[in-house]
């Protein structure tokens, strides 16, 4: 059995029926947080789903001086109501929010709680940072470690966004994990009444990633037969996807560099930045793969990754 073979018996079981909390998002009342409030909000507004906001904190460690000493009992109390306290913050903030609003409160850690509310999401929204209790211990680890073992997609909202019209963008390598993330992508974008760019990455010759030595004399006809062969796969990609979103409007391109940098380079011209993710798993994935790992590193654009779902359309293909 083939590597991919073998990891494709791994995908996530994504039943939109079962996941009754729509479109979540962790809140903790940060700057940062209340920009990935108002983004879920929008989200769940357009797709007509229920929101769900979700708070998490953490219990008191006991200490006993003695064992006659009273439980930590009163600081808990005291974490509930501040966590409740939030969400009547992130309430206030969707007062004009027309849709259906659920509100929960998780006891335990941020990255723990919101990756079991995962399994009955359609969508986990967080930002880039927040507040050191809830989304921000370290450069948001919640926003680095949640999309690496989220059971949904996971979209991170950066500080300082403004508003886009252009389109939805999505990386694509001729992997599994690539047309899940270009499925959703396509969706994201019929979604947004926008159009959809494919990127594929074509390496540059003193990358190290050709197989043999490249002589200076063979540079230019290895490296033109190699973006032949890769838009080829993008068209066949391309037609793929229009038979499954029919309507919209479907473009790729073939750009020379790390499939990292050039995502990083069609940020200012995008509404969405979408990548595949390996998943959960010992060697697959340690958190993340480099490219989403490196494309939520510093992004000025909202990042989606999606993770290996089931998906009939994707494994009968």
């Amino acid at each position: 059995m083939s590597a991919e073979a073998h990891h494709e018996q791994h995908t996530i079981p994504f039943d939109p029926a079962a996941r009754h909390l729509g479109v979540a998002v962790g809140f903790d009342g940060s700057p940062n947080s209340e920009l990935a409030l108002d983004y879920a909000a929008g989200v769940a507004a357009r797709r007509g789903s229920r929101l769900s906001v979700i708070t998490t904190y953490r219990a008191a460690l006991p200490v006993y001086a003695n064992y006659a000493s009273l439980s930590a009992e009163p600081e808990d109390d005291a974490r509930r109501q501040i966590a409740g306290y939030v969400l009547e913050v992130a309430a206030t903030r969707l007062a004009e929010h027309s849709g259906e609003v659920s509100y929960l409160t998780i006891e335990g850690d941020s990255v723990g709680g919101l990756v079991d509310a995962s399994e009955r999401a359609h969508l986990m929204v967080v930002g880039a940072r927040g507040r050191g209790g809830f989304l921000g211990r370290v450069l948001g680890s919640v926003s680095t470690a949640l999309p690496a073992h989220a059971r949904c997609p996971t979209v991170v909202v950066p500080a300082g966004i403004e508003p886009s019209t252009g389109p939805v963008v999505v990386g694509v390598d001729g992997s599994p994990h690539s047309r899940r993330a270009a499925l959703h992508a396509a969706q994201e974008a019929a979604e947004r009444g926008t159009s959809l760019l494919l990127l594929t990455a074509l390496p540059r010759p003193d990358s190290g990633e050709y197989w043999f030595p490249l002589r200076p004399d063979d540079v230019g006809e290895v490296v033109g037969r190699r973006r032949a062969e890769l838009e080829e796969d993008l068209a066949g990609e391309i037609a793929w996807l229009a038979e499954h979103v029919p309507g919209l409007e479907i473009s790729g391109e073939v750009r020379e560099g790390e499939a990292s940098a050039i995502l990083h380079d069609a940020e200012p011209a995008a509404q969405l930045i979408v990548v595949g993710s390996h998943g959960r798993g010992a060697l697959r994935s340690a958190l993340l793969g480099s490219v989403s790992r490196t494309t939520l590193h510093g992004a000025k654009r909202p990042v989606m990754v999606v993770p290996p779902l089931h998906d009939e359309r994707i494994e009968q293909a």
